[in-house]
C-alpha cells in the first residue's frame, strides 16, 4: 500500500487521480499507523515552508516520515514536500526541516537573473546527472512542471537531475530510500506518470 501523508498542505485530488492512472491504489490518511503500515510514502506539499513545518510537526507525521525512512521505507517528497525533507528553510524566515537530507532551501532569486520572473512557473527539461531509479521510464531531456520560488542548496552527490531557469536548479533530489522533486509529477503528464510509476515498482 502506498500512502500520501495528508496534513493539510497538499494537492491531493490530482496526486491521487495521477496513481490511479498508473493502476496503484494509494490512501490519503493523517493516520500515523498507515504511514507505517504502508509499503511507500509521499510527502506532498504546497505553499509556505513555516505553515507546512508547523503542521507536520503538530500532527506528529514528521516524526513517523523520519522513523520511516530511517527503517529504509521509500519515501517520495514532491514540490514543498521535497522542501521539507531538508534541514532548514530561509522563506520568510529561518524555519527547520525534518533533516532527513543535509543541505538548505533559499529563494532562487539569489541564483538567478532579475528580469526571470518569480516564482519560476511552467514546463523545464531536465538535466540527468545521473542514474536513478525514478529515471526507469523517462530519458534526459523530458519536459516536467515547476511551480516555485525556492530551490534546495544541497551537495552534488544527492541531487541526481536539474533544470535550467537563468541557473542550474535542483530538481531531483535522491539518498539511499529518500528521493525528491522539485517539480509536480502529477501535472507532467505522461513523464510524471513515469516516475510515479517508477517510484512505485522500481525504489
Amino acid at each position: 500500500m502506498i500512502a500520501i501523508a495528508d496534513y493539510g498542505v497538499g494537492n491531493l485530488f490530482s496526486l491521487k487521480s495521477s496513481f490511479a492512472a498508473i493502476g496503484h491504489e494509494v490512501k490519503v490518511t493523517s493516520e500515523a499507523e498507515d504511514l507505517q503500515a504502508a509499503d511507500r510514502i509521499i510527502l506532498p506539499g504546497v505553499g509556505a515552508f513555516r505553515d507546512a513545518a508547523e503542521k507536520l510537526a503538530e500532527s506528529g507525521l514528521g516524526r513517523v516520515i523520519k522513523e520511516e525512512a530511517a527503517a529504509g521505507k521509500p519515501l517520495l517528497g514532491i514540490c514543498l514536500g521535497m522542501q521539507l525533507l531538508f534541514e532548514k528553510s530561509y522563506e520568510y524566515g529561518e524555519y527547520e526541516g525534518l533533516g532527513i537530507l543535509p543541505g538548505r532551501i533559499r529563494p532562487i532569486a539569489e541564483v538567478i537573473p532579475a528580469d526571470l520572473k518569480i516564482p519560476h512557473i511552467g514546463w523545464n527539461s531536465l538535466i540527468i546527472k545521473r542514474e536513478s531509479p525514478l529515471f526507469a521510464n523517462i530519458k534526459n531531456g523530458d519536459h516536467v512542471y515547476f511551480v516555485h520560488s525556492y530551490y534546495a542548496c544541497t551537495e552534488n552527490r544527492y541531487i541526481t537531475a536539474t533544470a535550467e531557469y537563468g541557473a542550474e536548479l535542483t530538481a531531483v533530489v535522491e539518498f539511499a530510500n529518500v528521493y525528491g522533486c522539485q517539480f509536480h509529477p502529477e501535472k507532467s503528464g505522461t513523464v510524471g506518470l513515469g516516475i510515479l510509476k517508477a517510484f512505485c515498482e522500481e525504489t
